[in-house]
Protein backbone atom coordinates (compact mmCIF):
# COMPACT_ATOMS: atom_id res chain seq x y z
CA UNK A 1 0.00 0.00 0.00
CA UNK A 2 1.44 3.46 -0.91
CA UNK A 3 0.94 5.83 1.90
CA UNK A 4 -1.27 8.59 1.53
CA UNK A 5 -0.02 11.49 0.04
CA UNK A 6 -2.76 13.60 1.24
CA UNK A 7 -1.89 12.11 5.00
CA UNK A 8 1.80 13.03 4.41
CA UNK A 9 1.11 16.53 2.96
CA UNK A 10 -1.05 16.99 6.03
CA UNK A 11 1.55 15.92 8.57
CA UNK A 12 3.97 18.12 6.94
CA UNK A 13 1.75 21.49 7.22
CA UNK A 14 1.42 20.23 11.27
CA UNK A 15 5.25 20.36 11.74
CA UNK A 16 5.59 23.47 9.75
CA UNK A 17 2.95 24.97 12.15
CA UNK A 18 4.62 23.66 14.98
CA UNK A 19 8.07 25.67 14.26
CA UNK A 20 6.18 29.01 13.48
CA UNK A 21 4.66 29.09 17.03
CA UNK A 22 8.23 28.37 18.18
CA UNK A 23 9.25 31.41 16.20
CA UNK A 24 6.30 33.27 17.34
CA UNK A 25 7.27 32.48 21.55
CA UNK A 26 11.08 32.94 20.48
CA UNK A 27 9.56 36.52 19.01
CA UNK A 28 7.23 37.58 21.83
CA UNK A 29 10.21 37.03 24.40
CA UNK A 30 12.81 39.02 22.41
CA UNK A 31 10.37 41.77 21.53
CA UNK A 32 10.04 42.26 25.88
CA UNK A 33 13.82 42.07 25.51
CA UNK A 34 14.61 45.02 23.07
CA UNK A 35 11.66 47.34 24.48
CA UNK A 36 13.05 47.00 28.06
CA UNK A 37 16.97 47.70 26.51
CA UNK A 38 16.05 50.34 24.09
CA UNK A 39 13.86 52.45 26.85
CA UNK A 40 16.56 52.07 29.35
CA UNK A 41 19.42 52.12 27.53
CA UNK A 42 18.24 55.20 25.12
CA UNK A 43 18.59 53.58 21.53
CA UNK A 44 15.59 53.78 19.34
CA UNK A 45 17.45 50.88 17.39
CA UNK A 46 16.51 48.57 19.87
CA UNK A 47 12.83 49.85 20.49
CA UNK A 48 12.32 49.60 16.79
CA UNK A 49 13.74 46.41 17.15
CA UNK A 50 11.74 44.89 19.50
CA UNK A 51 8.43 46.85 17.47
CA UNK A 52 9.29 44.96 14.33
CA UNK A 53 9.65 41.74 16.63
CA UNK A 54 6.02 41.92 17.92
CA UNK A 55 4.82 43.05 14.13
CA UNK A 56 6.34 39.67 13.73
CA UNK A 57 3.97 37.78 16.06
CA UNK A 58 1.35 38.83 14.12
CA UNK A 59 2.44 37.95 10.50
CA UNK A 60 3.60 34.78 11.68
CA UNK A 61 0.11 33.79 13.19
CA UNK A 62 -1.09 34.69 9.60
CA UNK A 63 1.69 32.01 8.39
CA UNK A 64 0.00 29.65 11.12
CA UNK A 65 -3.88 29.87 9.24
CA UNK A 66 -1.82 29.51 5.74
CA UNK A 67 -0.56 26.04 7.28
CA UNK A 68 -3.32 25.08 8.87
CA UNK A 69 -5.88 25.59 5.90
CA UNK A 70 -3.24 23.99 3.97
CA UNK A 71 -3.29 21.31 5.55
CA UNK A 72 -6.96 20.50 4.97
CA UNK A 73 -7.68 17.48 2.26
CA UNK A 74 -9.58 17.99 -1.02
CA UNK A 75 -13.13 18.64 -0.53
CA UNK A 76 -15.90 19.17 -3.28
CA UNK A 77 -15.24 22.96 -3.59
CA UNK A 78 -11.44 22.64 -3.57
CA UNK A 79 -10.56 19.23 -5.66
CA UNK A 80 -7.25 20.40 -5.54
CA UNK A 81 -6.48 20.62 -1.93
CA UNK A 82 -5.87 23.82 0.24
CA UNK A 83 -2.58 24.02 -0.18
CA UNK A 84 -2.65 27.76 -2.00
CA UNK A 85 -2.91 29.01 1.40
CA UNK A 86 0.93 28.50 2.32
CA UNK A 87 2.45 30.99 -0.34
CA UNK A 88 -0.86 33.15 0.12
CA UNK A 89 0.23 33.60 3.95
CA UNK A 90 3.86 33.73 2.41
CA UNK A 91 2.50 36.80 0.40
CA UNK A 92 0.88 38.49 3.44
CA UNK A 93 4.02 38.12 5.41
CA UNK A 94 6.08 39.53 2.62
CA UNK A 95 3.01 42.77 2.99
CA UNK A 96 4.13 42.74 6.68
CA UNK A 97 7.78 42.67 6.02
CA UNK A 98 7.18 46.25 3.55
CA UNK A 99 4.79 47.99 6.22
CA UNK A 100 7.35 47.33 9.05
CA UNK A 101 9.97 48.58 6.83
CA UNK A 102 8.39 51.48 6.18
CA UNK A 103 7.61 52.64 9.55
CA UNK A 104 10.92 51.96 11.64
CA UNK A 105 12.17 54.12 8.25
CA UNK A 106 9.94 57.18 9.36
CA UNK A 107 10.38 57.19 12.96
CA UNK A 108 14.06 56.50 12.61
CA UNK A 109 14.39 59.75 10.47
CA UNK A 110 12.30 61.53 13.37
CA UNK A 111 14.76 60.44 15.57
CA UNK A 112 17.61 61.45 13.65
CA UNK A 113 16.42 65.22 13.38
CA UNK A 114 15.01 65.21 17.33
CA UNK A 115 18.34 65.75 19.63
CA UNK A 116 18.67 62.69 22.64
CA UNK A 117 20.79 61.01 24.78
CA UNK A 118 23.22 58.76 23.43
CA UNK A 119 22.55 54.59 23.74
CA UNK A 120 24.13 52.82 27.01
CA UNK A 121 27.33 50.37 26.51
CA UNK A 122 25.20 47.03 27.86
CA UNK A 123 23.10 47.34 24.76
CA UNK A 124 25.48 45.92 22.93
CA UNK A 125 26.01 42.45 24.40
CA UNK A 126 21.91 42.47 25.04
CA UNK A 127 21.89 42.39 20.88
CA UNK A 128 24.73 40.61 20.01
CA UNK A 129 22.93 37.56 21.83
CA UNK A 130 19.79 38.61 20.00
CA UNK A 131 21.70 38.60 16.88
CA UNK A 132 23.02 34.95 17.46
CA UNK A 133 19.66 33.37 18.51
CA UNK A 134 17.45 34.72 15.69
CA UNK A 135 20.61 33.68 12.92
CA UNK A 136 20.77 30.35 14.34
CA UNK A 137 16.81 30.03 14.52
CA UNK A 138 16.78 30.81 10.53
CA UNK A 139 18.75 28.38 9.62
CA UNK A 140 16.95 25.56 11.60
CA UNK A 141 13.64 27.10 9.95
CA UNK A 142 15.25 27.28 6.33
CA UNK A 143 16.49 23.17 7.02
CA UNK A 144 12.34 22.81 7.77
CA UNK A 145 11.34 24.28 5.15
CA UNK A 146 13.57 22.90 2.75
CA UNK A 147 12.82 19.35 4.03
CA UNK A 148 8.89 20.04 4.15
CA UNK A 149 9.33 21.48 0.90
CA UNK A 150 7.74 24.72 2.04
CA UNK A 151 7.89 27.87 0.83
CA UNK A 152 6.22 29.81 3.52
CA UNK A 153 8.29 28.25 5.85
CA UNK A 154 11.05 29.33 4.18
CA UNK A 155 10.04 33.08 3.59
CA UNK A 156 9.56 32.90 7.68
CA UNK A 157 13.37 31.53 7.83
CA UNK A 158 14.21 34.94 5.96
CA UNK A 159 12.41 36.99 8.23
CA UNK A 160 14.13 35.23 11.08
CA UNK A 161 17.21 36.18 9.22
CA UNK A 162 15.90 39.70 8.20
CA UNK A 163 15.38 40.50 12.51
CA UNK A 164 18.93 39.15 12.66
CA UNK A 165 20.01 41.96 10.43
CA UNK A 166 17.88 44.81 12.02
CA UNK A 167 20.07 44.12 15.69
CA UNK A 168 23.47 43.52 14.17
CA UNK A 169 22.70 47.23 12.22
CA UNK A 170 21.74 48.63 15.39
CA UNK A 171 24.53 47.27 16.48
CA UNK A 172 26.76 48.67 14.77
CA UNK A 173 25.13 52.15 15.37
CA UNK A 174 25.53 51.85 18.83
CA UNK A 175 29.11 50.91 18.92
CA UNK A 176 29.90 54.49 16.63
CA UNK A 177 27.55 56.18 18.94
CA UNK A 178 29.56 54.56 22.22
CA UNK A 179 32.80 55.33 20.20
CA UNK A 180 31.85 58.94 19.05
CA UNK A 181 30.99 60.34 21.83
CA UNK A 182 28.79 63.85 22.06
CA UNK A 183 27.89 64.62 18.65
CA UNK A 184 27.11 60.89 17.66
CA UNK A 185 24.12 59.77 19.27
CA UNK A 186 22.07 59.19 16.21
CA UNK A 187 24.28 56.74 14.67
CA UNK A 188 22.12 54.34 15.92
CA UNK A 189 19.22 55.71 14.29
CA UNK A 190 21.00 55.56 10.81
CA UNK A 191 21.92 52.13 11.17
CA UNK A 192 18.09 51.56 11.96
CA UNK A 193 17.31 53.70 8.53
CA UNK A 194 19.80 51.48 6.92
CA UNK A 195 18.48 48.04 7.92
CA UNK A 196 14.81 49.56 6.76
CA UNK A 197 16.13 49.26 3.39
CA UNK A 198 18.12 45.42 3.86
CA UNK A 199 14.86 44.55 5.15
CA UNK A 200 12.97 46.15 2.17
CA UNK A 201 15.12 44.52 -0.90
CA UNK A 202 14.37 41.05 1.08
CA UNK A 203 10.53 41.81 1.67
CA UNK A 204 10.74 41.35 -2.47
CA UNK A 205 12.81 38.15 -2.49
CA UNK A 206 9.71 36.87 -0.22
CA UNK A 207 7.38 38.52 -2.17
CA UNK A 208 8.72 36.51 -5.29
CA UNK A 209 9.08 33.78 -4.17
CA UNK A 210 5.19 33.03 -2.65
CA UNK A 211 3.87 35.00 -6.12
CA UNK A 212 6.42 32.34 -7.98
CA UNK A 213 4.18 29.30 -6.26
CA UNK A 214 0.48 31.46 -6.45
CA UNK A 215 1.37 31.65 -10.40
CA UNK A 216 2.63 28.45 -10.96
CA UNK A 217 6.16 28.85 -11.90
CA UNK A 218 7.61 25.85 -13.04
CA UNK A 219 9.50 23.66 -10.79
CA UNK A 220 13.41 22.96 -11.78
CA UNK A 221 14.94 21.16 -14.47
CA UNK A 222 16.11 18.78 -12.29
CA UNK A 223 12.89 17.96 -10.59
CA UNK A 224 10.53 17.38 -13.86
CA UNK A 225 14.13 15.02 -15.17
CA UNK A 226 13.82 12.92 -12.01
CA UNK A 227 10.17 12.46 -12.80
CA UNK A 228 10.38 12.06 -15.95
CA UNK A 229 13.04 9.56 -15.30
CA UNK A 230 10.51 7.85 -12.68
CA UNK A 231 7.32 7.72 -15.01
CA UNK A 232 9.76 5.89 -18.18
CA UNK A 233 10.70 3.44 -16.05
CA UNK A 234 7.76 1.84 -15.50
CA UNK A 235 7.01 -1.35 -17.89
CA UNK A 236 5.17 -0.76 -21.05
CA UNK A 237 5.14 3.29 -21.43
CA UNK A 238 7.98 3.81 -24.85
CA UNK A 239 7.92 7.75 -24.11
CA UNK A 240 6.60 10.69 -22.87
CA UNK A 241 5.26 13.82 -24.19
CA UNK A 242 4.38 16.40 -21.73
CA UNK A 243 5.15 16.63 -18.40
CA UNK A 244 3.92 19.89 -16.52
CA UNK A 245 4.09 19.70 -12.37
CA UNK A 246 3.09 22.97 -10.16
CA UNK A 247 3.55 23.61 -6.62
CA UNK A 248 0.48 23.66 -4.38
CA UNK A 249 1.30 24.21 -0.99
CA UNK A 250 3.68 21.41 0.28
CA UNK A 251 3.01 19.52 -2.85
CA UNK A 252 3.27 19.31 -6.73
CA UNK A 253 0.49 18.30 -8.90
CA UNK A 254 1.72 16.47 -11.92
CA UNK A 255 -0.04 16.43 -15.46
CA UNK A 256 1.55 14.10 -17.60
CA UNK A 257 1.23 12.09 -21.03
CA UNK A 258 2.84 8.73 -21.90
CA UNK A 259 3.16 6.86 -25.24
CA UNK A 260 2.46 2.85 -25.41
CA UNK A 261 1.80 0.56 -27.59
CA UNK A 262 -0.98 1.44 -29.77
CA UNK A 263 -1.94 -2.35 -30.21
CA UNK A 264 -2.50 -2.83 -26.51
CA UNK A 265 -6.26 -2.80 -25.12
CA UNK A 266 -8.07 -0.30 -23.75
CA UNK A 267 -7.52 -2.52 -20.66
CA UNK A 268 -4.00 -2.89 -20.91
CA UNK A 269 -3.09 1.23 -21.68
CA UNK A 270 -5.19 2.31 -18.50
CA UNK A 271 -2.93 -0.23 -16.35
CA UNK A 272 0.43 1.24 -17.40
CA UNK A 273 -1.35 4.92 -16.79
CA UNK A 274 -2.45 3.78 -13.80
CA UNK A 275 1.26 1.88 -12.97
CA UNK A 276 2.89 5.81 -13.84
CA UNK A 277 0.64 7.34 -11.24
CA UNK A 278 1.44 4.32 -8.53
CA UNK A 279 4.93 5.06 -9.22
CA UNK A 280 5.04 8.84 -8.92
CA UNK A 281 2.81 9.02 -5.95
CA UNK A 282 4.74 6.32 -4.25
CA UNK A 283 7.82 8.91 -4.39
CA UNK A 284 7.40 10.34 -1.17
CA UNK A 285 10.91 12.28 -1.41
CA UNK A 286 8.96 14.26 -4.64
CA UNK A 287 6.25 15.20 -2.37
CA UNK A 288 3.74 14.59 -5.27
CA UNK A 289 -0.60 14.63 -3.87
CA UNK A 290 -1.94 13.96 -7.80
CA UNK A 291 -0.99 12.80 -10.82
CA UNK A 292 -3.06 12.33 -14.28
CA UNK A 293 -1.73 10.49 -16.96
CA UNK A 294 -2.89 10.76 -20.21
CA UNK A 295 -2.43 7.99 -22.54
CA UNK A 296 -0.91 8.19 -26.23
CA UNK A 297 -0.45 5.02 -29.11
CA UNK A 298 2.99 5.13 -30.79
CA UNK A 299 3.26 5.93 -34.09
Amino acid sequence: MNPDPHALNQQRAQDGARWVLRGIALNAGLALVKFAGGIFGNTYALIADGAESTLDIVSSLLVWMGFRVAARPPDADHPYGHGKAEPLAGLGVALFVFFMAGWIGVHATREIITPHQGPKWWTLPLLAGVVVIKMWFSRRMTREGEAAGSTTLGIEAMHHWADAVTSAAAFLGITVALIGGPGWEAADDWAALFACVVIAFNGFAMASRALGDVMDTAVPASFEGEVRALALGVPGVRALDKVRMRKSGLSHLVDIQVRVDGELSVRAGHDIAHAVKDTLLASTAHRISDVTVHVEPTK
